[in-house]
């Protein structure tokens, strides 16, 4: 099944970069959608993975990079949580609105992109977002996990600054900006209730050093539906990109209870 790749142009010039499986045309399948994590992109091992899982098995797949990321147009420190999850709602209206009718989805989101993923589901609601999968699923991580790591001085120099560029075991320096914390308020989901009561699977990492386990289970008890489940991965860390862990996450796609 041969991938198509686009772009969408917001209103403002920015152009969002995606990639897309369109399945069978007759299929009624929901599209698996994954939302990438913070200052992370579309060619990441999840969702290439999810990717070569859905062409064997026939399945309507997309990927995309928000603003600011990967080969999408559009300045990283600019970005907010909100402007995120708009760039995202815009390429899936976009890509998976067939003759008028938006189609249903599935979303996977790792990190920062299961906080976009349950906006997301809060926003459509279970007639649209047939199930959400998390992977270190990280709501709220603006307001309850990021600041907590802060020092006086890392304080100091975002109220002076506007902006912290922290070292990070992932690469260059991760710019955190004012705007972004600021912003992320507009957002919070916890501790809920989050109103979406289709399926969630959340995968975590109980040697995540970015998102402790803890939060998961603050994200099962806001999701007031009866189909929530959590996994807890002993040895696996925030990326969850061993062979084991991405054999594990397409186990749970398939095993959804949806078409």
């Amino acid at each position: 099944m041969n991938e198509i790749r686009g772009t969408l142009t917001r209103p403002d010039g920015v152009a969002l970069a995606y990639a897309a499986l369109p399945g069978s045309p007759a299929s009624q399948t929901p599209t698996t959608v994954f939302l990438g994590g913070f200052r992370s992109d579309m060619e990441g091992s999840k969702a290439l993975h999810l990717r070569d899982h859905c062409a064997r098995t026939n399945r309507p797949f997309l990927r995309l990079d928000y603003s600011g990321h990967g080969i999408s147009g559009g300045d990283f420190e600019q970005g907010t949580i909100g402007a995120w999850a708009e760039d995202a709602a815009q390429v899936i209206e976009a890509v998976t609105t067939k003759d008028g009718a938006p189609g249903p989805l599935i979303l996977v989101g790792s990190s920062m992109g299961g906080w976009i993923a349950l906006l997301l589901a809060r926003r459509w609601g279970t007639a649209r977002i047939r199930a959400v999968i998390g992977l270190a699923a990280a709501p709220d991580f603006t307001e309850t996990l990021m600041p907590a790591e802060f020092t006086a001085a890392d304080r100091e120099t975002l109220a002076r600054d506007g902006v912290l560029r922290r070292p990070s075991q992932y690469g260059a320096p991760i710019p955190i900006t004012l705007r972004l914390l600021t912003e992320g308020r507009n957002h919070l989901l916890l501790p809920g209730p989050i109103p979406y009561e289709g399926p969630v699977r959340l995968l975590q990492g109980m040697e995540d050093p970015d998102v402790p386990w803890q939060h998961a289970l603050r994200i099962v008890e806001a999701l007031p539906g009866p189909d929530v489940t959590l996994t807890l991965i002993k040895d696996a860390d925030h990326r969850l990109s061993r062979p084991q862990d991405l054999d594990r996450l397409t186990r749970t796609l398939d095993a959804l209870p949806v078409g």
